[in-house]
């Protein structure tokens, strides 16, 4: 029924079977590859390896190089600070591993040393900062001028978000590039988080102790903003309760002697109340502040003064050392660090020639200050001053005067001046608000003078914009 198969026909099917088998062995061999685990797949070894792209992956078939050593300074420092001009800035100061160098007259430095390699920090009044970072050649350096135009934040004000954007607006879209907020304010009451020891046990940390004070000045930073710390060194309400034995003490009481805002202060001759101050200054400075501005850095001036206690007679003779001694304390130990140093001063010193009863006097103040600060406010000169009887219908006038004869004084040193100016309702005379024409008549007056910026003060820290530049004039000059 069947054919009987032939020679030739044999050979083709057994060709035919071997190419069958052929092809089953390429797929089982094929789905083996795609099947197996990856380890085992074969790599073809002609093929190069790409090249590593920076920042993904790290090429693991070359060792890591390892890190360059931080370039060091000689032993021998030199180099020059010039300013915009190319002119000498004689009594720069430069800053090194928490030591402070002077220029010569010709702008010239040097020291020798131990090699560091720490930054330089070159600063002096009036002008910007600016970090050098360790070269062996000669250094030169041109500083910028730098004219602050600050808002207060007191220490409630700062942890307010509403009160603190509007301060912090201004200073985003006006002339305003400055921020002076309370470290330690009034009361003694710290507004970050302190880590001095001794403010701890004093009770420092306060009610309005702002917990996201780092991520607020990173935000100051980012948009560059000169940030002032202000502490208020003799009025410590916390430290005197907290240590009677730092106090003012009232005779008729043996307690902390009070002012009239029944506020106690502290005994401004104890070297442990300096180094309090110092100390949260410090903590101030290392948070990233770049000015420490103290303020009611002097004796008492109202209250029952005949009845304060201090540790020694509280005289003319004794009052002006201590003040001048704690200045120049703490700004050998601020100024090491890198930062400027100011003092806030009643506007009459400008005038006066003693200390005014209250341990300032221009000529003795200023050689250990970078700023100095008169509270210029019309309403603060109950007086009035020469030639003008009613400051406060003569606001450029008191200015002009009190900067123009604090700078006369004080001609022997590298201070600059820039003067609180008032931004509230009078008080004193006929309780006229201070509007624009006012504050712009003080601002001219300020600049007519000669100082370098001003800052503007409001308890509530609630500023007349309308008065201010805008930063959009500014940016077309």
């Amino acid at each position: 029924m069947f054919d009987e198969p032939t020679a030739p026909a044999t050979r083709r099917h057994l060709i035919d079977g071997s190419y069958a088998l052929l092809l089953l062995a390429i797929a089982i061999v094929t789905g083996y590859l795609i099947l197996a685990p990856s380890d085992l797949r074969a790599i073809p070894l002609a093929r190069p390896l790409p090249e590593p792209r920076p920042g993904l992956v790290t090429d693991r078939s070359r060792p890591a190089e390892p890190p360059r050593p931080r370039q060091s300074w000689p032993k021998m420092v030199t180099g020059k600070v010039l300013d915009g001009d190319r002119q000498p800035l004689a009594g720069a100061s430069i800053v090194i591993d928490a030591r402070e160098y002077r220029t010569e007259s010709d702008g010239t430095f040097g020291f020798e040393g131990a090699p560091s390699s720490t930054p330089l920090v070159v600063k002096m009044p009036g002008f910007e900062k600016v970090t050098v970072e360790p070269q062996r050649r000669p250094v030169e350096v041109v500083l910028r001028p730098h004219v602050v135009k600050a808002a207060y934040l007191t220490y409630f004000g700062v942890g307010d978000r509403t009160i603190r954007n509007r301060v912090l607006d201004l200073t985003a879209h006006t002339e305003l590039n400055a921020v002076v907020i309370d470290v330690k304010g009034d009361r003694g009451w710290i507004v970050y988080p302190t880590s001095v020891i001794e403010a701890i046990a004093a009770g420092a940390r306060g009610p309005g102790t702002l917990r996201d004070f780092d991520a607020l000045m990173s935000t100051l930073k980012s948009r560059g903003v000169y940030t002032i710390a202000r502490i208020v060194a003799f009025k410590d309400n916390v430290l005197a309760r907290h240590r009677p034995d730092l106090a003012v003490i009232d005779t008729r009481t043996g307690q902390p002697w009070i002012d009239n805002e029944r506020l106690a202060w502290v005994d401004p001759f104890r070297e442990e109340v300096w180094d309090y101050n110092i100390a949260i200054a410090r903590e101030a400075v290392r948070r990233g502040f770049d000015e420490v501005q103290f303020d009611y850095v002097r004796f008492p001036t109202d209250g029952r003064l005949g009845a304060a206690q201090y540790s020694k007679p509280n005289t003319r003779a004794t009052r002006l050392p201590a003040i001048v001694a704690f200045l120049e304390r703490a700004r050998h130990e601020l100024g090491t660090m890198g930062a400027f140093v100011a003092a806030d001063v009643f506007g009459y010193t400008a005038f006066n020639e003693n200390d005014t009863d209250i341990g300032q006097r221009i000529e003795e103040l200023t050689p250990h200050l970078d700023y100095i600060s008169p509270m210029v406010y019309p309403s603060g000169y109950q007086r009035g001053i020469p030639g003008y009887q009613n400051p406060v219908e003569h606001p450029y006038e008191v200015v002009f005067e009190s900067v123009r004869l604090i700078l006369k004084r004080a001609t022997h040193t590298q201070v600059q001046v820039r003067p609180w100016l008032q931004d509230f309702r009078d008080y004193a005379f006929d309780r006229r608000t201070f509007g624009v024409t006012e504050i712009l008549a003080q601002i001219r007056g300020a600049d007519d003078a000669g100082a370098t910026g001003w800052m503007l003060w409001n308890p509530r820290n609630d500023y007349t914009g309308a008065a201010l530049k805008p930063k959009e004039a500014l940016a077309a000059k």
